[in-house]
């Protein structure tokens, strides 16, 4: 299991996140992951923030219908305008206690104005 920190989301994977293997569609599990890494942007920003990349994504194992999906995010640089945050997605069946990392990728935001035009992370 991971660490003792908490997950930005915590989801129940439904019968409509799947395909007809019963594997959760790897969209969905990115869609999950891009929303917990923009509430950790927005968090970090003190405002609007967008999704402007992600890199590395690497699918472990396939998770289930009923699977218990914690996503985790650290903010592991700031730049002026940009931030890059690591994304870990886990797993815990619903009948066990035991995790398992299913997928992680590198996340880069770019806070921004009312204008939609990039502003300072910290202003």
């Amino acid at each position: 299991m991971k660490d003792d920190r908490k997950p930005a989301v915590r989801v129940v994977a439904m019968p409509a996140d799947t395909n007809s293997y019963g594997d959760i569609f790897g969209g969905w599990l990115l869609s999950t992951m891009d929303n917990a890494a923009g509430l950790a942007a927005a968090r970090r920003a003190k405002g609007r923030a967008v999704t402007v990349a992600m890199d590395g994504m690497v699918f472990h194992r396939p998770v289930k219908m009923g699977d218990e999906v914690s996503v985790y995010c650290e903010v592991v640089r700031v730049g002026r305008t940009s931030m890059t945050i690591d994304v870990e997605a886990w797993c815990r069946h619903r009948h066990t206690e035991d995790a398992f990392k299913v997928t992680e990728a590198k996340f880069t935001f770019v806070a921004i104005d009312d204008a939609g035009q990039p502003r300072a992370v910290d202003g």
